[in-house]
């Protein structure tokens, strides 16, 4: 019965991460309908604002803060992934609402851009950056008013974010030349998150042996749950963005600022992918591969558990993790040692992480066969289109 339990409990954890991971995908994908495939990004960015945080904390004159960095970690990822996400939504997906083809292959682009950033940024690299964001953002209120219905004007829009962009090229070159400013702050290279010292323990009840860092995740993924329920159901914006959901020109008829709700929408989902990338970094190594370890998992879970249904999500997830870590560790060979021959050698087959995810994903292809609108049907958006 404690080997039950035990295997529960690790399964539980698995999915509290699917949970936590897949949870803002569920409100971008579900409720906007925009299919992001930097979202895995979105989460690697998190973890890497943890590794700064806990740099911070480690040295110098928060040394003693040390223990709580972690708290200190949670509302900056969010505050990062979400300024980011909102940044591709201003510049990249609010020109492709209802194409998802065309979303898709933009923010695959937008993740392969976030990967090579982490692995090449430096102090130069940032200030080029930050001078041609800003100057290209300032331009269009240099111009004379009467240029701005002018028939020439996208185009001069378009000039002007072009040089800024060489002129942030030609000073983050400049730069370059000084050693300090062009070490890598991150490179290619895996690093290890260090967790809190009230993290590394374990505790023991009923004869299972609980790790505190696992525990942490559930209790985590449980309050960013009931924050985002609550959000949804119960604050302005939230009853504000399930109407546009559901019908998009009767609540731009209203008076409800829809490009406002698109943008928070996508800031929240985006910091909650930031949220999920703390938690990440509490089961392992931080890269910048990080992101694509997730994606799949998470629109896996989103789609079978019906888009744009949150209690799907996390029933979705939830099996999702237990199924697979059941399967992938072998405890269901320990579960039912008389189990017949032939099933023996099945399960054994697929006692692997990678087997077992495959094996997963196998049956959830066959269950979408009979109900493709996954366990809890969405309405809204994506039903009308």
């Amino acid at each position: 019965m404690d080997l039950l339990y035990d295997t529960l409990f690790n399964g539980l954890a698995i999915g509290s991460v699917l949970v936590l991971a897949a949870l803002g995908l569920a409100v971008v994908f579900g409720l906007m309908g925009v299919i992001n495939m930097a979202h895995g990004e979105l989460m690697m960015l998190g973890a890497y604002t943890t590794f700064v945080v806990q740099n911070l904390f480690k040295n110098g004159p928060l040394a003693g803060l040390f223990p709580i960095y972690i708290l200190v970690a949670i509302p900056l990822a969010f505050l990062v992934s979400g300024l980011a996400g909102l940044l591709l939504e201003k510049t990249v997906i609010r020109r492709l609402y209802g194409r998802p083809l065309e979303t898709l292959l933009a923010t695959w682009g937008v993740s392969l851009i976030l990967q090579q950033f982490v692995r090449s940024v430096s102090s130069a690299f940032v200030v080029g950056l930050v001078v041609a964001v800003a100057l290209g953002l300032l331009a269009p209120r240099l111009w004379p008013s009467s240029w701005a219905q002018r028939r020439w004007t996208p185009l001069l829009a378009v000039a002007s974010w072009v040089i800024s962009g060489l002129i942030g090229i030609i000073l983050a070159n400049g730069l370059g030349g000084v050693r300090v400013l062009d070490q890598p702050w991150f490179s290619a290279r895996n690093l290890d998150v260090t967790a809190p010292l009230w993290l590394r323990g374990s505790v023991e009840l009923g004869g299972v042996n609980m790790p505190t860092a696992r525990l942490f995740i559930v209790a985590l993924t449980a309050i960013a749950l009931v924050a985002v329920h609550w959000f949804l159901q119960k604050s302005v914006w939230g009853i504000r963005i399930r109407a546009v959901t559901q019908n998009r020109s009767m609540s731009d008829c209203l008076g409800i600022p829809t490009e406002t709700v698109d943008a928070l929408t996508f800031l929240v989902g985006s910091g909650l992918a930031g949220v999920a990338g703390v938690a990440v970094t509490l089961l392992g190594s931080v890269g910048p591969n990080l992101g694509g370890n997730y994606i799949v998992d998470c629109f896996m879970v989103v789609v079978l558990g019906g888009v744009g249904k949150l209690l799907g999500t996390v029933v979705a997830a939830l099996g999702i993790g237990v199924l697979s870590y059941v399967i992938g560790s072998g405890s269901l060979l320990l579960l039912w040692p008389a189990m017949p021959a032939g099933l023996n050698e099945l399960i054994t087959f697929f006692a692997t992480t990678s087997m077992a995810k495959v094996l997963v994903f196998a049956l959830i292809v066959v269950f979408l066969q009979f109900r493709p609108a996954g366990l809890f049907p969405q309405k809204g958006r994506l039903v009308e289109a």
